[in-house]
């Protein structure tokens, strides 16, 4: 069902689009500049399967009618339009509304005032914020005239010149009568990237709709007042949005009770772009607030206190439990991220869990042998089911071996290469598919160690495992470029974690690997490098978008001498450092 009824409401007659039995939820969609209601047509015919949908034309957009004066564009016109719309299509229940851009603009203006108390059940928002915490959001970077909060101002400014240029009498205007509507499809499809039919009122849709920008923008960015709201808000962020920047929506817990946020890599146009994505995100949160079951999704997405850098990512480290992937998970937690510890010893990924719980981080304990592909594929599957797809996938898990390579049996390499190579295919070949599927890239962090770039004879399996893990890092970053999933290699050199209690000494009876171990584990010690300073190195690369790092002045000078002096190198490695 998609039919069209037409409502009087506040001297215009406004044109309704219904789809899916009346008798279910109300969902309510509302469009933007210079929309009309059938941009919402590819959601509204996903969200139909389960629910009662509608989607209307503003006032001047459509088949709706459209005022002269300008004054009759304010938002309270707009808020009692949706009234009149909402008491139309669900009188007697409250529905669950949807805005995006100056459909959701208009959408704070309803839910952060009285005259549609009770009548809002949950309010979904996209790249629309509400005009007066944008202004707030404005006055609060003047006064504060901090450079970076002025940086801030300065970019939102850059992205939303036009509102300034809609102030001008007849320039907007003009350029839709001059032929802007005919090339508005190719502009979306240059800009956005999305196919989008030709709109029949798009003139009109465009003259129109610059009236809701000389109507509203000068009163409420610069004199605000104070709108807040305890419905249930849905925040969805187009973090690639060429109009809305992130920072300004970064303050909205200040006025909003009840918030949950998710980022998605897309642009403005949204219910373009992803349809599939958008529907599923009003879905699950419209179900939620409909039977107080929330999901781990949106366990996840639910804002707790200040933003941070990382809010909101999901960072999955395996070989947490301990040392290096113990610290990386505490660090991305620290930031603010969800950290899913996995590790083949289910205590001491618990124990990580709790660490990451002390700093107010969302964590959680999977036991998982990574170089199981059969267990490595049910982990993945649960990850994207339960809590998404991870933003970053750090493969850190691995064990130690020393000794000749002629000592080194078949079953030894098998039980290196299981953990060390095969952890790092699986992790890396599971959730990289799963990136790409999602469209919004990723990154994947592959820990290998300063030993890739050294060969040793005391060493040889396992260097010629991170060597693997370095070249795979290598290959992978080249394959995945275009799905903007960027794979990270970290080297780390001496590092004194517990690796050494575990390591396996071939060719050695039990007396003689209990003193190589101790050995091993002073010279660890000596050296005295620490696996805080892999997580920092790892911050690093993924802030500055580093390919790789090297851990330790060990790890740089063996970087350094395989490019420029491998001869040198290959002498080096006739040493036997193992007595």
């Amino acid at each position: 069902m998609n039919d069209m009824s037409r409502i009087p409401s506040d001297g215009v007659e406004l044109a309704i689009r219904q789809w899916g039995e009346q008798n279910t939820v109300t969902v309510l969609l509302v469009h933007g500049y210079p929309d009309c209601s059938h941009v919402w047509d590819a959601v509204a015919e996903q969200l139909s399967a389960d629910f009662h949908v509608v989607a209307y034309d503003v006032r001047g957009a459509g088949a709706s009618s459209a005022p002269r004066a300008v004054a009759d564009y304010g938002l309270d016109h707009l808020v009692t339009d949706m009234a009149a719309v909402i008491d139309t299509v669900s009188p007697g229940k409250p529905v669950h509304l949807v805005g995006h851009d100056w459909g959701s603009i208009q959408s704070w203006e309803a839910v952060t005032t009285d005259r549609l108390r009770g009548r809002i059940a949950s309010y979904t928002t996209i790249s629309g914020p509400c005009l007066d915490h944008a202004g707030y959001w404005i006055l609060n970077r003047l006064r504060s005239a901090a450079p970076a909060e002025l940086a801030q101002l300065l970019r939102q400014t850059m992205h939303s010149w036009y509102i300034g240029a809609f102030q001008l009498p007849g320039a907007a205007p003009t350029l839709w009568k001059l032929g802007l509507d005919q090339l508005w499809p190719k502009m979306l499809a240059q800009l956005e990237g999305i196919h989008a039919d030709a709109n029949p009122t798009q003139t009109r849709d465009g003259v129109n709709g610059i009236k809701l920008y000389r109507a509203n923008m000068r009163q409420r960015l610069f004199h605000p007042s104070e709108r807040r709201t305890d419905v249930p808000v849905q925040l969805i962020v187009p973090t690639q949005d060429r109009f809305v920047t992130t920072d300004v929506l970064d303050e909205l817990p200040n006025w909003v009770e009840r918030l949950w946020r998710f980022d998605v890599a897309a642009g403005h146009w949204l219910q373009l772009s992803h349809p599939d994505w958008t529907a599923q995100r009003i879905r699950d949160f419209v179900r939620f607030i409909e039977s107080g079951d929330e999901s781990p999704r949106l366990q996840r997405a639910r804002v707790r206190g200040p933003r941070k850098q990382d809010s909101g990512k999901l960072v999955l480290v395996t070989g947490a439990g301990s040392g290096i992937g113990r610290e990386m998970l505490l660090a991305f937690a620290e930031r603010g991220a969800d950290v899913v510890a996995v590790d083949i010893n289910a205590e001491a990924a618990e124990r990580s869990a709790e660490l990451a719980r002390l700093l107010d981080a969302r964590a959680f304990a999977y036991t998982v042998d990574v170089g199981d592909a059969a267990a490595m594929e049910t982990l993945a599957g649960e990850i994207a089911q339960n809590l998404g797809v991870p933003d970053i996938v750090i493969n850190n898990a691995g064990i130690g071996m020393a000794g000749a390579f002629l000592d080194t049996s078949v079953q030894d390499w098998q039980q290196l290469l299981h953990v060390n190579l095969w952890g790092v295919i699986h992790g890396s070949r599971l959730f990289a598919q799963q990136m790409v599927d999602r469209g919004n890239g990723g990154v994947i962090v592959n820990v290998a160690s300063g030993l890739a770039y050294t060969p040793t004879r005391a060493l040889p399996a396992y260097a010629t495992s991170k060597a693997a893990v370095r070249m795979l890092s290598d290959c992978l970053r080249a394959e995945l470029h275009d799905a903007r999933v960027r794979v990270v290699s970290v080297c780390p050199g001496i590092i004194d974690t517990g690796i050494t209690d575990a390591v396996r000494f071939v060719g050695t009876d039990a007396a003689e690997q209990d003193r190589r171990r101790a050995r091993a584990k002073a010279l660890y010690q000596r050296r005295n490098l620490k696996p805080q300073a892999v997580a920092r190195a790892v911050l690093d690369a993924i802030d500055h978008q580093r390919d790789e790092v090297a851990v330790g002045v060990e790890a740089k000078v063996g970087r350094w001498m395989s490019r420029l002096l491998p001869g040198a190198l290959q002498r080096l490695a006739r040493l036997d450092v193992a007595h």
